[in-house]
């Protein structure tokens, strides 16, 4: 387990050295806003590293310069969360990287398949989960537990040259270049405080209901960042929405509501949501946000998009590749609506080659969809 400064650096000159290194990380964030970074897992064909990054005065820099370093490919399995708290400490998005749980769904492995189920398949090795749960910010960690986040990262060494293989032999490597933008661009990690509001659930109408709600969930934001805890600790979404229908403008008002704790609107917090409820409501009304527009679907839509979707089984099937990584619901439904019109990713580059050029097809009434035997395949008409 490294545990100084000096440690590290050595580890990381030594991993610099190779084309690709494999990372994993441990944390927990059931009490903090921010991951809360307990253990880092690394390793290289030829080098195997943990890194505590709680032992006092070690400094991860070298990490973090590894981490930008061009020359090496960082491999993680489902990147995004090792990724954000990377973005947090470090101020940086590692480059360049490969996510094998992407990669695995692009090669016919499903949809989201997990670490083990990939390490089973592939290496035909169990992996022994007892350890899943682990407290990892407690201290000593034992050999049991050591061994079980080190195989996060070994296992994976092969998995990635596996994958790898695969995606080139069947020309596919490509496929992977515009989900690992996503995981690449800042803007997937540093939500700004006023967009907060979009990741609430929709349950909202009026322009006024909608400024509240961003105003307040923009203040819950701030707060629990600077308090450096989670969300719901500094107010609960079912009280965000009560605040944005029922728009209290003072104690009294804000007193009355059934989801806001006895006392609270006296607080300093109950303060700032007054202030933020008051600024929304002062708002212009065509400044105001508003629900997204859903036009009404053609007749016959509904129909549409159930067909496409027996399309889009049958060839995710056939090709061997996740359905999700091709389209979704949403993209069959706007397909269905707009035909050559719908901005979705299923018409676009490799994803219109597989299936949108088909889907089209099949919509126009050039293509059908018969059973032949027991199975479906389509047919020019």
């Amino acid at each position: 387990m490294i545990e100084t400064t000096a440690q590290l650096e050595a580890a990381c000159q030594e991993l610099a050295k190779s084309e690709f290194i494999t990372i994993d990380t441990e944390f927990l964030r059931e009490t903090t806003f921010w991951p809360e970074l307990c253990l880092i897992q690394m390793a290289s064909p030829t080098t195997e590293v943990l890194v505590d990054p709680l032992a006092k005065g070690l400094d991860l820099a070298p990490f973090f310069e590894l981490m930008a370093n061009p020359s090496v490919l960082k491999v993680f399995h489902a990147a995004r969360q090792d990724i954000e708290i990377i973005f947090h400490r470090g101020n940086l998005i590692p480059h360049p990287i490969f996510d094998t749980q992407v990669a695995a769904m692009v090669c016919g492995f499903g949809d989201s398949v997990s670490y083990d189920q990939l390490v089973s398949r592939i290496k035909n090795v169990h992996i022994d989960k007892s350890s899943r749960f682990t407290d990892w910010s407690r201290r000593p960690l034992s050999e049991k537990q050591l061994d079980y986040a080190l195989a996060d990262v070994t296992h994976l060494r092969d998995v990635y040259l596996s994958l790898k293989e695969q995606l080139q032999r069947e020309g596919r490597a490509s496929w992977l270049q515009e989900e690992m933008a996503i995981l690449e661009a800042r803007e997937t990690y540093d939500l700004h405080p006023d967009d907060a509001w979009q990741r609430l659930k929709m349950r909202l109408r009026k322009p006024q209901e909608l400024a509240v709600l961003k105003f307040v969930a923009a203040w819950r934001e701030r707060e629990a960042r600077a308090r450096n805890v989670p969300r719901a600790r500094v107010l609960k979404d079912d009280a965000i929405y009560e605040i944005a229908q029922q728009q209290p403008k003072d104690t009294e008002a804000l007193a009355r509501l059934r989801t806001i704790p006895k006392g609270w609107e006296r607080s300093a917090a109950g303060t700032a949501v007054l202030e933020a409820i008051n600024a929304a409501l002062a708002l212009p009304k065509a400044e105001m946000p508003h629900p997204p527009r859903h036009q009404q679907a053609p007749e016959g839509t509904a129909a549409a998009s159930e067909l496409l979707k027996v399309l889009l089984k049958l060839i995710a099937e056939k090709h061997g590749v996740a359905p999700k990584v091709i389209a979704n619901s949403d993209d069959l439904d706007k397909i269905a609506a707009e035909g050559e019109k719908a901005d979705v990713a299923a018409l676009t580059g490799w994803r219109r080659d597989l299936f949108g050029e088909t889907a089209l097809q099949l919509i126009q009434g050039q293509v059908a969809l018969r059973f032949v035997g027991k199975r479906i395949e389509t047919v020019a008409l």
